[in-house]
């Protein structure tokens, strides 16, 4: 049992990170219609910012406003100077476009950074564990982690559902044609929304370089899940982002976690492991293909 909830609260800590990513993707393709397949790199340029800072500095917190801005900075000058141009173009056009964002961000980090990993240390309160219940210490760090996606779910909530520009939002995740019609600048909004999803994106990778190596790269190995987190969830949803990365990192952790020993009641052992990390490495991509058979626009679709 306590290896069970030991592999939960991994779950909870991996959903939030999706959720991080996850919440400005679904924005930015649900209000403003653009598949952002550079929205990986911002994660990437966060991570790179606040750990070189870090590093340089000795401090960790000092890492985090240089990981938000870096990041921030970045998406404002891709919105402005390429994103702004694909509004009415297709969406190949836009896959084209951010794919090559990704080569010039990789390229560009390896120049700066060069090729080896870079790596930070925790800062000195969350370097240990805490016992949660008797007979189970579990890393504080990893805590932080789900404390600050959860503030951060909360903080997007009331921005969403009690400002403005929350309504302004929810408006352009509607029917974005509407808003525009109505006299809201349109471009401002969007410039907005995309910079709060490169913000977001900058805290993910930051909060994940301590247990994981920044290397070039990392942004594409986790966006496909997000944009599994973003279908399941449905497209312009923030509370499907969450409720969707939640459900995704947990059942991705217990599959990789159990599923192998489960397998190897009824089979031999490598061919045990053999299909059970073939279907763990599957199963979120199964979960996508249930939910979508019932709900075909996700889970919390804009306008239900």
């Amino acid at each position: 049992m306590i290896l069970v909830i030991e592999q939960i609260l991994n779950g909870l800590q991996f959903g939030v990170m999706l959720f991080l990513l996850a919440a400005g993707l679904t924005l930015i393709f649900g209000i403003m219609g653009v598949i952002n397949l550079a929205h990986g790199s911002l994660y990437m340029i966060g991570a790179y910012a606040g750990t070189w800072v870090a590093m340089e500095t000795g401090s960790f917190w000092i890492g985090i406003p240089a990981a938000l801005v870096a990041a921030a900075l970045t998406g404002f000058a891709i919105e402005t100077l390429v994103i702004r141009r694909l509004y009415t173009r297709d969406h190949l056009d836009q896959v084209l476009a951010t794919f090559g964002l990704i080569l010039i961000f990789n390229q560009s980090v390896t120049l700066i950074f060069g090729r080896q990993p870079l790596f930070t240390s925790l800062p000195g309160f969350f370097e240990g564990s805490v016992e949660i219940i008797p007979g189970l210490p579990y890393p504080t760090y990893r805590l932080l982690i789900i404390a600050v996606g959860l503030l951060v779910a909360l903080g997007l909530y009331f921005l969403i559902n009690r400002t403005r520009i929350g309504m302004l939002v929810r408006a352009g995740a509607t029917n974005r044609d509407m808003v525009r019609a109505l006299g809201v600048d349109i471009r401002l909004l969007y410039t907005i929304v995309f910079g709060l999803g490169a913000l977001l994106a900058g805290l993910a990778g930051f909060m994940a370089a301590p247990i994981l190596a920044v290397q070039v790269g990392m942004g594409e190995q986790i966006l496909l899940v997000t944009f599994v987190v973003v279908v399941i969830g449905g497209v312009g949803s923030i509370r499907g982002a969450f409720v969707a990365g939640i459900l995704l990192g947990v059942s991705d952790t217990l599959l990789r976690a159990f599923l192998p020993g489960l397998l190897r009641q009824v089979m031999t052992g490598p061919e045990a492991d053999a299909l059970g990390v073939g279907i763990a490495s599957t199963g979120i991509y199964l979960l996508m293909v249930i939910v979508l058979l019932f709900r075909p626009k996700g889970l919390f679709p804009v306008g239900s």
